[in-house]
């Protein structure tokens, strides 16, 4: 049974029922039926009108805002007391007052709640405060982090300790590029929903996944940020400007790049490396090869060696942002030169 046939089968209802009290009334006649049918099917299209607008809040923003509606009845109550007690007052005016308060209370009260949902982290009916003796680290996966797969080595290894969260939208966009018709795109989806299913399997880890969304909010790096801030965890991720974004609004992003980049060996000018030369570079005679890292090595005046492997000497290292660059030149019989590995 599907939600249209359900807001049909009760518009339906509420119009025969209009129909029914409208006959009845005083005066009966076809007219008075018409109108209570009008009047029944318009109370059931705005009941569902409302219930769609109550769709697109999230159970915590719904919960947020019952529990502002409970602290100003509360407070309606006090202030309605006190109003009872001023002598000689007239009932319509103290009416008047006591109406005027419950509606602009109850107003600020579901406003304020709303808008600080996040910081008080309640969720009503079931109040859900932070546990202080909480120690693990909560760590957010997005997608880019999940398809790359190299996290899944990273568990392996045990150098990673805290709680894995893997939130609902991820899911869903992880599950578009499985669906994908790039066949590219499709490998590189699926690929991710197998490593999330070997993550679910670890036993030193846990992997939970996070029903919240934020539907005011568009893309996906934002919904991240987002739910880092709500539960105070950091961001795992290979995504370059996510990590820009996210440092700039003060959370902590933790990219399996710079791991990566800060595990790779100490290469000195003088150093000798081995390497395949396989394609020209942009400058006169260069040939570049690759370590088995993906670091890439610049050789000067080796373009006549191209496709062989040969024994080159490290001049410099550039670390840039997307990683790093080791410029050198062939090797040249001389004592003293050191040996990498």
């Amino acid at each position: 049974m599907t939600f249209a046939f359900i807001r049909v089968l009760f518009i339906l209802l509420t119009t025969t029922v209009g129909f029914q009290i409208g006959g009845a009334l005083q005066g009966i006649g076809g007219t008075w039926g018409l109108i209570g049918a009008a009047v029944g099917a318009g109370i059931a299209l705005g009941v569902i009108l409302i219930e769609q607008t109550i769709g697109k809040i999230s159970m915590r923003g719904l919960s947020a805002a019952v529990f502002g509606l409970i602290l100003a009845f509360i407070m309606s109550k006090f202030l309605c007391s006190a109003i009872d007690l001023i002598p000689q007052m007239d009932q319509v005016a103290a009416s008047t007052i006591k109406l005027s308060l419950v509606l602009i209370l109850s107003y600020f009260g579901m406003v304020f709640s709303m808008r600080g949902r996040d910081e008080f982290n309640v969720i009503i009916p079931y109040v859900k405060f932070q546990r202080q003796d909480q120690t693990d680290t909560i760590l957010i996966l997005d997608t880019s982090v999940i398809i790359d797969g190299r996290i899944l080595d990273i568990c392996e290894t045990q150098f990673v300790e805290g709680r894995f969260v893997v939130p609902k939208f991820v899911l869903k966009e992880l599950q578009q590029v499985a669906d994908s018709q790039d066949a590219l795109k499709r490998n590189r989806g699926r690929r991710g929903l197998d490593i999330l299913n070997e993550l679910k399997k670890k036993v030193n880890i846990g992997v939970k996944i996070q029903e919240e969304d934020f539907p005011e909010i568009s893309t996906v790096d934002e919904k991240l940020v987002k739910l880092a801030k709500l539960l105070g965890g950091k961001i795992l991720t290979t995504d370059f400007n996510l990590n820009k974004v996210a440092e700039f609004q003060g959370v902590t992003i933790l990219n399996i790049n710079d791991l990566a980049n800060a595990l790779r060996p100490v290469l000195l000018p003088g150093e000798v490396l081995e390497v395949k030369l396989i394609k020209e570079g942009k400058e006169y005679n260069q040939a570049i090869g690759y370590l088995g890292d993906g670091t890439m090595v610049v050789v000067d005046n080796a373009k006549k060696m191209l496709g062989n492997t040969q024994r080159v000497v490290v001049t410099s290292v550039l670390q840039t942002a997307a990683g790093r660059m080791i410029f050198a030149r062939l090797e040249i019989d001389k004592p003293g030169v050191k040996t990498q590995g």
